[in-house]
C-alpha cells in the first residue's frame, strides 16, 4: 500500500487543472511556503514586501485595523448622499480598507479621493462588487456555463465582465463561486458549476485566470479584476439545501469533494478567498482554524487575503461559537479571516484585543500585509483613480455577440422525439406560449439592479419573430410564473391549435434561485404543468423550453413533450440564443453539470455517489432503492443530446499496469478513444472520462469525472481524443486530519462515453 503526504505531492487533487494554463503570480501576491503560520514569518519574499513593510512601520494600530474593515455602499448613491456618511467618515479617518457595492467612475473616484487626499497616510480603498456573470453584459448563469463543458466560455465572460467593471471603478469581484453541491433545492446552485469537483475545478481556474490576467501587467491592467474563491468551504453541503445551514462532513469528503476547486483556484493565483456562512462539523467557517489557516494558509501556502462574507464575523455569536462581538473578532482573526465585511467587530474591539494579547501583533500585521499587497498588486498606489472618459456604460455589440454565443452553447437538449427539433425555417405558423415567452427578465440571479432595469434580456417571442419572418406567430401567456389561475389556458390552447407547432416557455423566475432562495419543491411553480398538459392535449407538436436556475423535477408531462430544451437563465441575449438553437442555427452540444432528480424526495441523487453493501438490484427488494420510484435520476450528469448522432469507441490505455510509485514520480497513463459523427450534420460531442477504484481503504465513488473534451465534428468525420491520467486522478484523501493523499494498488475501471452512464471501459492495474 502506497501513501502520499499532501506536502510531497503538490499536484494531487486538482494540481493539473490549474497547471493547464496557470499564470504564476497572476494576483501579484507571493505564495507562502508550506508550514507558514498565519503570522507570516515563513512566507516567501514577495514583490511588494519593501513597500508594505515601510507602510506598516508608519501605521498606528487603529489604522491597521481600519485596513481590515469593509463597509457597504448603497447602490446608485452618490457621495454625500443618504447612507454614505459612515463610509466617507471612515475613509477620511484612515479607518477603512474597502468598500463593497460601489460602482461608477465618478462615484468611485469621489470616495477614493477622500481616502487618498484627506486621510493621514493616503492609502487607497479597494472597491468590491458582485460581478458574478456580467456587469452590463449579463452572460448565462454560471451553472449554465458549466453545461458547455468548455472553459473558454467562462473565460470570455470573465474578460468582458472585468473590462466593464474595472472601467466603472471596481477592483475586485466576489467570484467565482466554486461550491460543489448535491443539493438542487439550494438556490445558490445557480451560481456554481454543479455536482462535480473536477468540472468545477477546471472552470474555477479558468475564470480566475481570465479575471486576473497574466503577463507583466496582471492585476494592474485596466481591464482586470481581483477574483475571489468562494465560499470556503463546504457551503454546498448545507443540510436540507437551506442557505446558511449546517454542514457535517468527514475530512475525507471535505478534501475529496469540496476542497479541490479551491486548490485549483489557489494554484491559478486567485487573489482573495471568502469564508462561508456554514459551520463545518460544528465549527463555523469564519472561526475555523483548520480550514482557513492549517489547510489554506499553511498547507497550500496561500498568501492572499481572506475576506468574511456579509456579517459572517458577527454571526459567530448567533452560531453559538462566540460570546460577543469582541469574542467574534478574536476568533475570526486568529482563525485566519483578514477582512471583515459589513459588520465592525474587528475595528471596534481589535485595539483592546491586541493590547491584551488575545490577538498577536504579528497576526494583525500579517492580515494588514495581505490587504496592502493586494492593493499594490492592483496598482492602486500608483493609479488610485479610474479614467472617467473611458467608462463603459452599456454592452458593446461584441459583448452581446459573446453573450449570445455563450447562451446557445450552454443549452442542453434533454429530449427530442421524432426529430421535433430543429424547427424548419419554412414553418408557416408558430405559437409561442407560456409565462416566460414574453419575459424580459431571463437574466438570472446576481444581476446588478441597474443592469436588470436598463438592459433586459431579449424576449423569446421577439427572437422567434425575427428568426421566422415569414411565419404567423401566435402568442398567449396562459398562466403566470407562480400563479395558480388557469383562466388564461384556453387562450393559449387556441393559439396552439391555430399553429403548425408550439414553443412553450416555462420555468422559474430569477428570484426563485440564487442566495436565500431554497425551495422544498423544485417542480415547475404554479399552474405551469397544467398549461403543458393542455398543450399536449391539442395533439400538435410542441417544444418545452425550460428557463431556470437549478435542476427541476419534471413531472408526468415529460413523456408527452416531444422535445425539451434546457435553456437555464441565458442572460441578456436569452431570446436570440434560444431561437438560434430552436431553428438549428446552433446545434446544441451542452451536457448537464448536475443530475435532475425525479422528485424532491429522492434528493440527494448524484452520479458520484458511493456504493452500499447492497447496491441496487431491480429483482431484490432488500437492496438500496425507493419502492415508489425508478432507480436513478430523471436525467444523469453529463446527459445531453444533439441534432446529429455520435459513436464513441472503446477506450485504449497506453499501458494496463503501472506502479503506484511511478505515479508518485509523475508518470501518467494515456487514454485514447475515437469519436465519430454518424449523423447528417455538423455537431459537438463532449467526450467524458471517468474512473472507479474498485476497492480502497476509503470507499470511492462509483464514478469520478477526470477528463472531458468538447469536440466539433462535421457529418461523417471522426477524431481520436486523448487524455492523460496520473496521481491526481487515481488517488484519494484519507480521513487523516493532517492531510494524507493515498494511491493504493488495485484495479481501476476507466470509462469513456458521452455521460456519467458510459459503459465502454478498460481496466488499469495499479501495482
Amino acid at each position: 500500500m502506497s501513501g502520499i503526504r499532501r506536502r510531497t505531492l503538490l499536484a494531487a487533487a486538482g494540481g493539473t487543472v490549474a497547471a493547464a494554463g496557470a499564470v504564476p503570480g497572476a494576483a501579484g501576491v507571493a505564495q507562502a511556503a508550506p508550514g507558514a503560520r498565519a503570522g507570516g514569518a515563513a512566507r516567501k519574499p514577495g514583490p511588494y514586501d519593501r513597500q508594505v513593510d515601510a507602510l506598516l512601520g508608519r501605521m498606528s494600530v487603529e489604522e491597521k485595523l481600519g485596513q481590515l474593515q469593509q463597509l457597504p455602499w448603497a447602490y446608485d448613491t452618490g457621495p454625500g448622499g443618504g447612507g454614505t456618511k459612515e463610509v466617507e467618515d471612515a475613509a477620511r479617518a484612515g479607518r477603512l480598507g474597502s468598500v463593497l457595492n460601489i460602482y461608477g467612475a465618478e462615484s468611485s473616484n469621489a470616495v477614493q479621493k477622500i481616502a487618498v487626499e484627506e486621510s493621514r497616510l493616503g492609502i487607497p480603498l479597494l472597491f468590491g462588487l458582485d460581478v458574478i456573470h456580467g456587469l452590463w453584459t449579463t452572460f448565462p448563469i454560471p451553472l449554465a456555463q458549466a453545461s458547455t463543458f468548455d472553459p473558454a466560455v467562462t473565460e470570455r465572460d470573465a474578460e468582458i465582465s472585468a473590462a466593464e467593471a474595472r472601467s466603472n471603478g471596481v477592483h475586485w469581484t466576489f467570484a467565482p463561486m466554486m461550491d460543489v453541491t448535491h443539493e438542487p433545492r439550494w438556490g445558490r446552485i445557480a451560481e456554481g458549476c454543479g455536482e462535480d469537483p473536477y468540472l468545477t475545478s477546471v472552470f474555477a481556474a479558468a475564470k480566475v485566470r481570465a479575471y486576473q490576467g497574466g503577463g507583466t501587467d496582471g492585476l494592474r491592467g485596466r481591464n482586470r479584476l481581483a477574483a475571489c474563491a468562494k465560499h470556503f468551504v463546504a457551503y454546498g453541503g448545507a443540510e436540507g439545501g437551506r442557505d446558511y445551514n449546517t454542514v457535517d462532513v468527514s475530512e475525507a469528503r471535505l478534501r475529496n469533494l469540496y476542497l479541490p476547486p479551491f486548490k485549483a483556484a489557489v494554484d491559478a493565483g486567485v487573489a482573495t478567498v471568502m469564508a462561508s456562512f456554514n459551520t463545518i462539523s460544528g465549527v463555523p467557517a469564519h472561526g475555523n482554524t483548520h480550514t482557513l489557516t492549517e489547510i489554506l494558509k499553511e498547507e497550500w501556502g496561500y498568501a492572499g487575503m481572506v475576506v468574511s462574507d456579509w456579517t459572517g464575523v458577527q454571526e459567530l455569536i448567533a452560531h453559538g461559537f462566540a460570546e460577543d462581538g469582541a469574542d467574534a473578532a478574536r476568533l475570526s482573526l486568529n482563525a485566519g479571516v483578514d477582512m471583515e465585511m459589513s459588520s465592525t467587530n474587528v475595528t471596534r474591539y481589535g485595539k483592546a484585543l491586541v493590547r491584551s494579547g488575545k490577538v498577536g501583533l504579528a497576526r494583525l500585521d500579517d492580515a494588514v500585509s495581505r490587504v496592502l499587497r493586494l492593493k499594490f498588486s492592483l496598482g492602486l498606489f500608483d493609479e488610485p483613480y479610474v479614467d472617467e472618459s473611458a467608462e463603459i456604460r452599456e454592452p458593446s455589440k461584441k459583448a452581446r455577440t459573446a453573450a449570445r454565443e455563450t447562451g446557445a452553447r450552454s443549452m442542453v437538449l434533454l429530449r427530442n422525439e421524432r426529430r421535433t427539433l430543429p424547427l424548419g425555417r419554412s414553418v408557416s405558423s408558430i405559437a409561442v406560449v407560456g409565462p416566460f415567452a414574453d419575459s424580459g427578465d431571463l437574466l438570472g440571479t446576481w444581476v446588478l439592479p441597474a443592469a436588470r432595469e436598463r438592459f433586459p434580456s431579449v424576449r423569446v417571442l421577439d427572437a422567434v419573430r425575427a428568426a421566422a419572418p415569414g411565419a404567423k406567430i401566435g402568442h398567449a401567456r396562459g398562466v403566470d410564473p407562480e400563479g395558480t389561475d388557469t383562466s388564461g389556458i384556453p387562450e393559449a390552447v387556441a393559439a396552439v391549435r391555430a399553429a403548425e407547432v408550439a414553443v412553450v416557455v416555462v420555468g422559474e423566475p430569477p428570484a426563485l434561485s440564487g442566495e436565500a432562495a431554497a425551495r422544498s419543491d423544485i417542480g415547475l411553480p404554479g399552474a405551469q404543468e397544467k398549461l403543458i398538459a393542455a398543450v399536449a392535449d391539442t395533439g400538435k407538436p410542441f417544444v418545452v423550453v425550460l428557463v431556470n436556475g437549478r435542476p427541476l423535477t419534471i413531472g408526468d408531462w415529460l413523456d408527452r413533450a416531444p422535445a425539451v430544451l434546457e435553456a437555464w437563465h441565458p442572460g441578456i441575449e436569452a431570446g436570440n440564443a434560444i431561437a438560434d438553437v430552436l431553428f438549428g442555427k446552433v446545434n446544441p452540444g451542452g451536457k448537464l453539470p448536475v443530475s435532475f432528480p425525479r422528485v424532491a424526495g429522492q434528493i440527494p441523487v448524484h452520479y458520484n455517489h458511493e456504493n452500499t453493501g447492497r447496491p441496487y438490484d431491480p429483482d431484490n427488494k432488500y437492496t438500496s432503492k425507493y419502492l415508489d420510484l425508478p432507480h436513478g435520476p430523471q436525467f444523469a450528469f453529463g446527459h445531453g443530446l444533439s441534432y446529429t448522432t455520435f459513436e464513441i469507441g472503446e477506450p485504449r490505455l497506453s499501458t494496463t499496469r503501472i506502479a503506484a510509485e511511478a505515479l508518485e514520480r509523475g508518470d501518467t497513463v494515456e487514454v485514447s478513444v475515437s469519436v465519430r459523427n454518424t449523423g447528417d450534420r455538423e455537431g459537438d460531442e463532449v467526450v467524458q472520462l471517468y474512473v472507479h477504484d474498485r476497492a480502497a481503504s476509503v470507499v470511492q465513488p462509483v464514478r469520478r469525472l477526470r477528463g472531458f473534451r468538447r469536440v466539433a465534428l462535421a457529418a461523417g468525420r471522426s477524431r481520436t481524443v486523448r487524455f492523460r491520467i496520473g496521481a491526481e486522478d487515481l488517488g484519494f484523501w484519507t480521513n487523516d486530519p493532517d492531510g494524507t493523499y493515498r494511491i493504493e494498488p488495485g484495479t481501476i475501471d476507466v470509462y469513456v462515453g458521452n455521460s456519467s452512464r458510459a459503459t465502454a471501459k478498460s481496466t488499469l492495474m495499479l501495482t
